[in-house]
């Protein structure tokens, strides 16, 4: 394996008081499955917006592959937002080839195949579908480039249970075995164990990190039950 993302020192301060971030120093390596876990105001979403160059950090610095974010991360970062982004107006067909146009790592027949087999009609609009099945289309979008590092903000949030396991599969089974998959979710239970490490977050600080099996060993209890007894929830 190699360090595929590095975070160093890396502070974000909205200027409200406490940075959301502060001074951060974390490495991601190729071919994991990372959970990154915290409860709300951790900074999960704050460290996750300024990987993928939507934030600027106010000091410190982020690596991707070596590189700072910009065109290069775009095109080997795969991206799950916490909200669904399809446009309403597109059917599900148009965004596949959207996503063929604009990623040359689409792969759009790995994304047909999982469109027909939940039995989705490609030509349904956006707007027409319910939430889970707009949750599942955008995630098999995601999941149909051949990136590098995808990273996934709440993937599991707002769907019933049954689409829940078909969402965990369809992470598990079509990712890029080189890359690395950061996962950020409240919902720990559903996919503790497809997780090679989890990092637990508190006020833009670093708590604990850690295999699953190094958690309950020292611990003697599931990841999901120790993140309640640390975070008291």
């Amino acid at each position: 394996m190699s360090t595929l993302v590095e975070l160093r020192n890396l502070t974000k301060n909205y200027g409200t008081g406490k940075p959301a971030v502060d001074n951060l120093s974390l490495t991601f390596e190729s071919g994991r499955i990372i959970g990154l876990l915290g409860p709300n105001g951790s900074g999960k979403t704050t460290i996750i917006k300024m990987m993928n160059g939507l934030l600027q950090p106010t000091g410190g610095e982020i690596l991707i592959d070596s590189h700072p974010p910009g065109p290069y991360t775009k095109s080997i970062i795969s991206y799950l937002p916490e909200r669904t982004y399809l446009e309403a107006g597109r059917t599900v067909s148009d965004l596949i080839g959207y996503f063929s146009d604009f990623y040359e790592d689409f792969r759009p027949e790995r994304a047909l195949e999982m469109i027909r087999t939940l039995g989705i009609d490609e030509k349904a609009r956006v707007k027409t579908l319910s939430k889970g099945t707009k949750e599942k289309v955008q995630l098999i979008l995601v999941m149909s480039r051949d990136a590098k590092l995808y990273i996934l903000d709440e993937p599991i949030a707002g769907v019933d249970p049954a689409a829940r396991d078909y969402i965990i599969r369809t992470i598990i089974n079509n990712y890029n075995r080189n890359a690395s998959v950061l996962i950020c979710t409240h919902l720990i239970s559903d996919i503790e164990d497809i997780l090679d490490e989890v990092i637990f977050l508190m006020k833009g600080h670093l708590v604990l990190r850690g295999t699953k099996q190094e958690i309950m060993d020292k611990y003697g209890v599931s990841v999901d039950k120790h993140f309640r007894e640390v975070f008291k929830c």
